[in-house]
């Protein structure tokens, strides 16, 4: 996808349209950790505590409920 930058005062931005906010699971509220490597611009949504919580009660409940599964692809 091509974007063209957009100024706003004195910076310029990249505006994302709904379409991809929503297939990164994000919305205008999200905070969003912007970094580069020198060559190429990442933008990351920002884990969040309650992110990470949802994520082990997740783990939790695979790790009970398929327990035996686990065990036999750990073989």
């Amino acid at each position: 996808m091509v974007k063209k930058l957009t100024r706003t005062g004195n910076s310029v931005a990249v505006v994302l349209d709904k379409a991809l906010l929503e297939a990164a699971n994000l919305d205008e509220n999200a905070s969003v950790e912007v970094s580069t490597d020198g060559n190429v611009i990442i933008i990351a949504p920002v884990k969040t505590k309650k992110d990470a919580d949802r994520f082990r009660l997740a783990e939790d409940w695979a790790h009970s409920s398929y327990a035996g599964a686990f065990k036999r692809l750990a073989k």
